[in-house]
């Protein structure tokens, strides 16, 4: 598309040139004045046949001769341009690009993935329970012309190591920023660059070497992770804890799934259950969820914590249940 609009863009100071170049000519040869001038030059190179301003004298003839074959091949360029843009799709193409970039420009709080690989597209997959948008930053043009969104992602064409494509995919107004580049190099750049532009933005960054890891934290990164190192402790688990990673897999693995984890933050509580003790809250009689962990912020995971356990600001309760006891504590304890 950039190239189109290129060969437009020249063709158009190709035009203004030939006007220029034909008014200059009426003026020396037949001294019009510079109105005159390009009113002769517009009417030859467009061939409309209207009147001459006055009758051409014999270096005038020959002038418009010269004028009119050296338009011949400009006009036939430009048109074919122009045609590409309408009958090719370029213009409708553009078009799109534009509404994209506004689309872009009123997004808040969304999510960034960088790279629309497997992990990145697994990742999009991952993330539509959670109702934001996101936006995809892909450097291969072809992988998103021949990606069907019907998922409606917005997908930028770019590479996310350069720092205005991260701002035209909104980084500073994202709440996250996940990187899947093959290349921990651009990992560390784009999180480098990310955390530079916002400093409160979440950022997720794959790593392939292990010492890519500590690279990346210093960079900023929230998490690390590592797909081999995760691939090969998940085929471990399957020969020695084949039940758990069943029982994950139906926590996680499938949307449809009657059962979830949930995680609750204490801003999310309504007022009159904020600061209250897990056993004044009686989750699990209220509602039939069960809370399995709890996040303190200060002493940090607590597993099957007791009823004397209270929910403070900047904790968070991890429930289980199914659809309709999730449900229902969120009907009866969030705001």
């Amino acid at each position: 598309m950039q190239s189109a609009l290129k060969k437009l863009f020249y063709a158009f100071l190709m035009i203004i040139a030939s006007i220029l170049l034909g008014s200059l000519g009426f003026m020396i040869i037949e001294g019009y004045d510079f109105r005159d001038g390009v009113y002769m030059s517009v009417i030859t190179f467009s061939t409309v046949g209207f009147k001459e301003v006055q009758p051409l004298s014999d270096d005038g003839k020959l002038f418009t001769v010269f004028y009119i074959i050296l338009n011949l091949g400009l006009f036939a360029y430009t048109a074919s341009v122009i045609s590409s843009f309408l009958f090719e799709g370029r213009f409708k193409e553009i078009y799109k690009t534009y509404t994209d970039k506004k689309a872009l420009e009123k997004l808040n709080n969304h999510i960034i993935i960088c790279g629309f690989g497997k992990n990145g597209e697994i990742a999009g997959n991952g993330l539509r329970v959670s109702k934001k948008e996101i936006v995809f930053i892909e450097k291969n043009a072809d992988v998103i012309n021949n990606f069907n969104n019907e998922k409606g992602y917005q997908l930028l064409h770019g590479d996310a190591v350069l720092e205005s494509v991260l701002v035209e995919a909104g980084v500073e107004r994202a709440s996250t920023l996940i990187t899947t580049l093959p290349s921990d190099a651009d990992n560390v750049f784009i999180t480098l660059t990310a955390k530079e532009l916002n400093p409160q933005i979440q950022i997720i960054a794959k790593a392939t070497e292990r010492n890519t890891e500590k690279k990346l934290k210093r960079a900023g990164a929230d998490h690390v992770v590592m797909p081999d190192r995760v691939g090969g402790s998940y085929m471990a688990s399957l020969v020695t804890r084949p039940s758990v990673v069943q029982f994950l897999e139906i926590l996680n693995g499938d949307q449809n799934s009657e059962y979830s984890l949930e995680e609750i933050n204490h801003n999310l509580l309504k007022d009159k259950f904020k600061n209250l003790s897990l056993g004044e809250m009686d989750v699990k009689n209220k509602t039939g969820a069960t809370v399995l962990a709890f996040k303190d912020k200060k002493e940090g995971f607590v597993f099957s914590p007791n009823s004397d356990v209270r929910c403070n600001e900047g904790d968070v309760i991890i429930l289980l249940g199914d659809k309709k006891s999730v449900k229902a504590f969120k009907d009866e304890f969030v705001a």
